[in-house]
């Protein structure tokens, strides 16, 4: 099977951190652990050795005609939001978006993807700081600047700095299977998959954090008890608070409600063990806390646009394309 190619963008200033994102989780040979193997290309935009934004150059293998045969193309951030991206890279990346290759944007790499013209009429995010502009600035894009990523198909768009490992180890899932996703991660000793969104970050206070830590025991402890009834009030006793604390202070640290979260863990269990099991959907239903298999049909088909039986046969055992 011909190994799935992915471009990196590299540019004068680009964030190490961002560029070692894309390299970390697709770079590597895990091979040994079932991982498949991806093509990964660094280019860069202009020949030498590119500055970087902590003081120090890399240089690219690629220039911007690794791009041209690429299923998939990472532009891992942008120097700069107020500076427009060369033409040389928008008519590339129309090109790529044109002969349906997937396009990713991390954190401000969502402005050149914009720039570009391919988030018009799409769902995009950014980081927190820059949405408000990004949305003012292209209001023909729906800005989501809440959650950590946004996957609209063959477009993917990040939000700050570290959101990027999980906008790429969500591709890992996708191309790939939860378990093979989950294998990476646990090498990069990052969860597979981070609940909440960017208002965690925005807005967390430190008069929040003495709770924060007792709400991060109890949601480990509540991952485990997915298939009980878990009600406000008797999360709140289990974290030791009045009702209304727990959900003020739940807010604070998650970024999202009591009832999202829950959804969102018990979806989550229904789509690891409908890819990794044999079980049947009403046995599914009711390890991940669903009750019924009708209820866990009906989530599926609001929140994930698609039923539990389709979601086993298009995922698992999934290889890289």
């Amino acid at each position: 099977m011909t190994a799935h190619t992915i471009a990196v963008v590299a540019f004068d200033g680009i964030s190490p951190f961002l560029l070692s994102i894309p390299c970390g989780v697709f770079g590597e040979d895990r091979s040994a652990a079932g991982v498949p193997r991806f093509d990964l290309r660094i280019c860069g935009m202009q020949s030498g050795p590119l500055p970087t934004s902590s003081g120090f150059c890399v240089v690219a293998p690629y220039g911007l005609e690794g791009m041209i045969d690429a299923d998939t193309i990472i532009v891992p951030g942008w120097h700069d939001p107020h500076i427009s991206p060369p033409e040389t890279l928008l008519e590339a990346l129309c090109a790529a978006n044109e002969r349906g290759a997937c396009l990713v944007g991390l954190c401000l790499g969502a402005f050149v993807l914009a720039a570009a013209g391919i988030l018009d009429g799409r769902p995009a995010t950014t980081h927190w700081l820059w949405a408000e502009e990004f949305g003012r600035r292209y209001p023909r894009i729906r800005v989501n600047p809440e959650v950590l990523y946004v996957d609209d198909g063959d477009v993917l768009t990040s939000a700050g700095v570290a959101a990027g490992i999980d906008c790429c180890l969500h591709l890992m899932r996708k191309w790939c299977g939860a378990e093979i996703a989950s294998r990476v991660a646990r090498r990069m000793v990052v969860p597979p998959h981070r609940q909440g969104g960017q208002a965690q970050y925005a807005e967390l206070s430190l008069s929040v954090r003495g709770d924060g830590e007792r709400i991060s025991a109890l949601l480990d402890w509540a991952r485990l008890h997915l298939d009980h009834s878990l009600e406000v009030d008797m999360l709140a006793e289990q974290a030791r608070m009045s009702r209304r604390t727990f959900t003020r202070r739940f807010k604070a640290v998650t970024g999202t409600t009591v009832s999202n979260w829950l959804r969102h863990e018990r979806l989550a269990m229904a789509q690891r063990l409908l890819e990794s099991t044999d079980q049947s959907i009403e046995w599914i239903a009711a390890r991940a806390g669903f009750g019924s298999s009708v209820s866990l049909r009906q989530q599926f088909r609001e929140v994930l646009h698609i039923s539990p039986l389709a979601f086993r046969r298009n995922f698992r055992g999934q290889s890289a394309r």
